[in-house]
Formats: structure tokens, C-alpha cells, sequence
């Protein structure tokens, strides 16, 4: 343990936290292709489920928390911005839902989430999704060895402040990850830089923006977990699981551990 409870894992340790990290990418990748009007929240997480079953993992979520979450992935439609339960909804042209989805192997967790569009979506809805992906690898890209968490928070406000007049939730942070799937530290997506716990080699951490088209306030559904805006304003939520070596980001959760983006956004990669 480093700091106030912060985890730091050895190499070895991170490689396996790769192996849970790729479960849940591939995971997220196969919902991404199953979204379509007229399949329902419960089915993708049916999908889910078996598919992280399949690969040697165990589902994080399921059971997680008070009152125990009750399915793999968490589904939010349009105005539900986190932790939405999987059920007897069905998706309809025009919706978006965030899939937040977690695996643990061997005892190691790995956690992301994608917003994904069904069929054909107002331009404004697409505009604040890619906003908020691209805040996601702003962080990313300021994240350096001896640098401090709130770089990280910093980064993504100002991606997203920097495209609009947006809702950038306080109440919900990304978080350290490890042996658990939330441990210390927080991670905000608003702040000024240079605070908090600094980054140092072994952290792992997940990274999760969510933003909305109107106000940043939300409250908890009846069901005591789906996470609704006040004003009704839809939301977008990108996570991703990362590490920092001595060559850079590397984005457990990615199918290519992030190498792409990074690139793009002339940042070094530093996975293997």
C-alpha cells in the first residue's frame, strides 16, 4: 500500500490486471455490436455475462454494493447517466445507452464503459459523445510519472469546457483499481492540477468522465442505483482502466492497450 490506501501493484501484478482488462474490452466490444433498435438491456446483459463467464472471468458488479447490483453490466439510457439496471428495456432508434462492464480473473479487476448509439442519433447527442471520449484521452495524455492525480481531473474539464457549455457530474468520480474494483484514490473529472495522490508507478486507476447536455445534478432512481439527470438532459459516460509505466500510458482496458489514440494524440505509449 502507498499514501492513504493506494494499491501499488508489481509489474507481474499489472500484467494480470491486463488479462481482466482484456476480458472486459472484448466484452465491450462484442455489446458495441450487439446494440440495435429491439433488443432489450437484459439481453446485452445476458451477453455479458456469458461472454466474461466464457473467458475465465467473474462478473465485478453482480452482487456488488447495498442493495446488491443485481446483473453484469450497468445499462443507462439517455438521461440515465451511470449505474442503470439491466432489465425489460428495449432500445428504439435514437437512444444511446452507456455499458459499463467489469471482470475480475485471478482475483484482479479490470472495469470500462462505452456510450454507443442506437441507429441514427441528433447530431448534438453525437457531438457530446465524442466530447466526452476525447475528454477521457485528454486525461490520459496528462498523466505523467511524478505528476498528481487532479493533472489527470484537470485535463479532462478543460477538454470538455473547452467544447461547450456542458454537465460535468461532481458526485461521481473515477477510482483506484486493483484487487478490488473501488479502492483509493478518487478520481475527478473537474479541478485544478497538481493535487492529490501523486502518480507513481504500479497505480492503477480508472478513469470514467460523465457529461451532460444540460446540468450537472443528478439524483438516484427509486430502484437505488440508476444515477438520472435532474433536468431530464441526456449523458455520456466513457471509463477506461489504465497504468503508468516509464514509457507512458498504458490503457488496460483497450484492445490495443490504447497505442492507437495515444499516437494520434502524440503521447508515447508505454504497454507491451
Amino acid at each position: 500500500m502507498f499514501g492513504r490506501g493506494v494499491e501499488i501493484k508489481t509489474p507481474e501484478q499489472i500484467d494480470r490486471m491486463r488479462v481482466a482488462g482484456l476480458l472486459v474490452g472484448e466484452t465491450l466490444e462484442l455489446l458495441r455490436a450487439s446494440v440495435r433498435p429491439g433488443i432489450s438491456t437484459g439481453e446485452l446483459d445476458a451477453i455479458a455475462e456469458q461472454n466474461i463467464r466464457a473467458g475465465g472471468g467473474v462478473p465485478s458488479f453482480l452482487g456488488y454494493g447495498h442493495p446488491p447490483f443485481p446483473a453484469t453490466i450497468c445499462a443507462s439510457v439517455n438521461d440515465e447517466v451511470v449505474h442503470g439496471i439491466p432489465g425489460d428495456r428495449v432500445l428504439a432508434e435514437g437512444d444511446v445507452i452507456s455499458i459499463d462492464c467489469g471482470a475480475i480473473v485471478d482475483g484482479w479487476h479490470g472495469d470500462a464503459a462505452i456510450t454507443v448509439a442506437v441507429g441514427e442519433i441528433r447530431p448534438e447527442v453525437q457531438t457530446l459523445m465524442d466530447v466526452t471520449e476525447g475528454a477521457l484521452w485528454a486525461g490520459f495524455a496528462a498523466a505523467r510519472l511524478g505528476g498528481r492525480v487532479t493533472d489527470i481531473s484537470h485535463a479532462v474539464e478543460q477538454h470538455v469546457r473547452a467544447h461547450g457549455d456542458y454537465g460535468i457530474l461532481e458526485d461521481y468520480t473515477g477510482h483506484g483499481i486493483g484487487t478490488e474494483m473501488h479502492m483509493a484514490p478518487n478520481v475527478p473529472n473537474y479541478g485544478r492540477p497538481g493535487r492529490g495522490e501523486k502518480l507513481v508507478r504500479g497505480m492503477a486507476l480508472a478513469v470514467e468522465p460523465m457529461v451532460t447536455l444540460g446540468s450537472k445534478h443528478t439524483l438516484v432512481a427509486e430502484d437505488d442505483w440508476t444515477i438520472v439527470t435532474t433536468d431530464a438532459s441526456w449523458a455520456a459516460h466513457f471509463e477506461h482502466t489504465f497504468t503508468l509505466t516509464p514509457d507512458g500510458p498504458w490503457i488496460l482496458t483497450a484492445i490495443d492497450g490504447g497505442k492507437a489514440r495515444l499516437e494520434e494524440l502524440g503521447v508515447p505509449y508505454g504497454g507491451h
